[in-house]
């Protein structure tokens, strides 16, 4: 019979893998994204994840996995609308991103509504949590009532043990700003409504942090072609 402080480090050993697993799809998704930061946030070892993040029981310290990082001066530039007479100055759609790992076994509405609360309260354009729970449809109500303050995205941690994005099925995505976008249309003469759709909800979609009315280039390898790009709009 196995001696039950091995099954607990056993245990303890997945645990921290899976949790590093997610951790460096985070990053990965955060930097992906346009935020700053170095590839040496992003890419650290699992000895190292050890070393900064679990105790010496060998369990994880979920509470020290948070992290902020601030959009660089392209995402800025891609993410702020074009000036008009009414708006000679706009504001960029972006800010700094905040990311929680949570720690708890149920995620509600009130774990929700105190989340978006600091997000909103520190100005946080982005507030993102990974959970090992599933979110409540009420927790899901409580995203909305803070959309004017903050953008709160929720991830299941065993939905990011993959980058997806790897993944060699999964052709390159790259999002649009507005400009791009605008050309687009006006180069093939379409409406917006008569590109294909993609669903926020789509894993990669979701990765990018897709909003509706943006639109996703696809850009997929072709043997008589090279390459070819085709064109989502989320909805």
């Amino acid at each position: 019979m196995a001696d039950s402080g091995d099954v607990n480090a056993e245990a303890n050993e997945k645990t921290i893998v899976r949790t590093w697993r997610a951790w460096r799809t985070v990053h990965e998704m955060v930097q992906d994204r346009g935020y700053e930061l170095a590839d040496t946030e992003v890419k650290i070892s699992l000895d190292e994840f050890k070393r900064q993040y679990t105790q010496a029981d060998g369990t994880v310290m979920r509470t020290s996995l948070k992290f902020s990082a601030r959009p660089s001066p392209e995402m800025i530039k891609k993410y702020t609308p074009p000036p008009t007479p009414s708006n000679p100055d706009p504001q960029p759609d972006v800010g700094t991103i905040w990311v929680e790992f949570y720690n708890e076994e149920n995620l509600g509405a009130d774990q929700m509504r105190k989340f978006a609360k600091f997000c909103a309260h520190e100005h946080y354009k982005t507030g993102m949590l990974v959970s090992n729970a599933a979110v409540s449809s009420s927790a899901k109500k409580e995203i909305a009532k803070f959309a004017q303050w903050t953008t709160i995205e929720w991830f299941l941690e065993e939905d990011l043990l993959i980058n997806i994005t790897h993944h060699d099925l999964v052709p390159r995505h790259v999002v649009l700003s507005r400009e791009e976008k605008a050309a687009l249309l006006k180069r093939y003469r379409l409406k917006e409504t008569q590109l294909p759709r993609i669903l926020q909800r789509d894993p990669v979609a979701k990765y990018f942090g897709m909003k509706r009315g943006q639109v996703v280039k696809i850009i997929r390898s072709s043997e008589t072609a090279g390459r070819y790009a085709s064109y989502r709009l989320c909805v």
